[in-house]
């Protein structure tokens, strides 16, 4: 789920971090959702009249946070006399963040960056690059920006194991409704040659505005495992998030359900294509989409005229409420970035706090006040804050109690997918890799056993992947930090497990 460090805390997704949405403060660990960030248009701001330097281009440059670093970019466009601007933090799956104002005053550089309370400043030396300072929360970490040129690459390693044409097989482009919503979904199905019936299967992305190859920092997962199941004569339908891509209607006012309607629209269509065996179609879900695929088998063992869920996938699937998955998650996240226990303790019982107020009944402008007070009283007791960096932390607050209190952060939070497990009577894959800090495999994995032998469920896997992180790469520490910087898409070994269960699923 998105999807991650302590700076850039106030990233805000439009929909959930690495993540769907990304909720920070300066005393916060942990991300909101758990896989990649989503875009936000960017703003226009004129530069100084007698600036002597031309901005315009890629700056990119490496933010260095304790025993971490994250590579930050800004991409700068020039229209007249006027420049708008974006900002990146490619190892958190943040894109496309606005700048809010770009200015220049001789050879002086300042972004300002409101949506995340950050400000860069930096002065032009004579080799051509920007010496400078990153300023968020209160506080201030050197940032030196060098223009990128028209070859510098996006990502810092190739992607491994990425498919390209021709293929052995059938790829369609698609369409297909979501009536419930009135929207237009689009996506990509590809299926064997032959006569068939083939199983088929829906693959369902994790938290943040994904496209249909759940493409995160050079990687394209989805694409991977599509290309993979369907050489295996799976025939396989992955789709663009509601508002991305193809896909028409609002990603920012949906939530969980909204996407678990937009799925169920996939698996329909899916059911009803030529050479599909329509009693054998299974749904794969990446993090949040685990939860998904685990409500639409629930909703299967219902008197309903919507196609039937064959079987499931969970692949990093949470197995806990959101609210302690959130915990657990901030707490995995902390102890590989260095953090003490006591660090983590004392911002994890901050976090439950503020949770616990999203999560309550009543009107929301009275959550909103309690929320400010809350982030307003830690930050005044704080004794290692300046004035200053109180006040600077202060101005964020108001911004983070609304994330705080959108529709998808407040669902996610009390969201159980146990109480959707424990309904499940279909065949369930459950994979977690041993280095997954955003959904830390030991508690999840037993969360969602202990659920599926409640429901009596006995054609249930749980498997553990040792050496995996949550995108199911090999990896060092499993931080998100690595994601871009793995060559790898997707194991090998998990592809394997989850190809040979769904034809053995069939077989029986």
């Amino acid at each position: 789920m998105r999807e991650t460090n302590n700076v850039m805390r106030g990233i805000s997704k439009n929909r959930r971090p690495m993540g769907r949405r990304a909720f920070f403060s300066v005393f916060l660990l942990g991300i909101f959702g758990v896989c990649g960030f989503a875009p936000v248009g960017a703003q226009q701001n004129g530069p100084s009249q007698e600036s002597p330097m031309t901005l315009e281009g890629d700056w990119s440059g490496l933010l260095r946070v304790g025993a971490t670093s994250l590579r930050i970019v800004f991409h700068v466009t020039a229209a007249g006399t006027q420049y708008s601007a974006t900002m990146d933090s490619p190892d958190q799956g943040a894109r496309g963040i606005p700048v809010s104002a770009v200015r220049i005053d001789g050879r002086n550089v300042a972004f300002e960056v409101a949506a995340i309370g950050g400000k860069y400043s930096g002065t032009l030396n004579e080799t051509g690059a920007l010496e400078g300072t990153w300023k968020q929360s209160g506080q201030s970490l050197p940032l030196n920006l060098e223009r990128q040129s028209a070859q510098t690459p996006q990502k810092p390693a190739a992607a491994s194991g990425e498919p390209s044409p021709p293929f052995p097989y059938i790829v369609k482009n698609v369409e297909f409704s979501d009536e419930k919503a009135g929207i237009q979904l689009a996506g990509t199905l590809t299926y064997p040659k032959g006569k068939g019936p083939f199983p088929g299967v829906v693959l369902v992305s994790g938290s943040g505005l994904q496209n249909r190859d759940e493409e995160i920092l050079g990687h394209k997962p989805f694409l991977v495992l599509a290309d993979y199941l369907t050489r295996r004569g799976i025939a396989v339908l992955r789709y663009d998030d509601r508002g991305a891509g193809g896909s028409k209607g609002s990603f920012q006012s949906a939530t969980t359900f909204d996407f678990a309607d937009d799925a169920q629209a996939a698996v329909d269509f899916l059911a009803r294509q030529t050479g599909i065996d329509a009693h054998h179609i299974g749904v794969i879900g990446h993090s949040e989409g685990a939860i998904v695929a685990s409500i639409l088998a629930a909703r299967g063992a219902e008197d309903t005229q919507d196609a039937k869920v064959a079987f499931i996938v969970l692949l990093g699937g949470p197995g806990v409420r959101g609210d302690e998955l959130l915990l657990m998650q901030n707490a995995a996240l902390g102890r590989a970035s260095g953090l003490s226990e006591s660090q983590i303790a004392q911002a994890n019982k901050i976090n439950r706090e503020l949770y616990s107020i999203a999560m309550s009944e009543g009107d929301v402008s009275t959550l909103r006040k309690k929320i400010v007070d809350t982030m307003n009283g830690v930050i005044e007791s704080t004794p290692s804050l300046t004035a200053q960096q109180k006040e600077a932390q202060k101005a964020q607050v108001e911004a983070q109690a609304d994330q705080l209190l959108s529709p998808w952060i407040r669902t996610f939070l009390s969201l159980d997918p146990s109480e959707y497990l424990r309904r499940v009577q279909v065949p369930v894959l459950a994979l977690d890799g041993s280095k997954d800090l955003q959904v830390p495999a030991k508690e999840n994995l037993a969360a969602i056993s202990a659920a599926l032998n409640a429901a009596g469920n006995h054609s249930a896997t749980m498997t553990e992947l040792e050496g995996l992180n949550h995108l199911f790469q090999h990896a060092n520490s499993g931080l998100p930090s690595e994601y871009g910087e793995i060559e790898e898409t997707f194991a090998p070994e998990a592809l394997k497990q989850i190809g040979d269960w769904i034809l053995s699923v069939g077989a029986r």
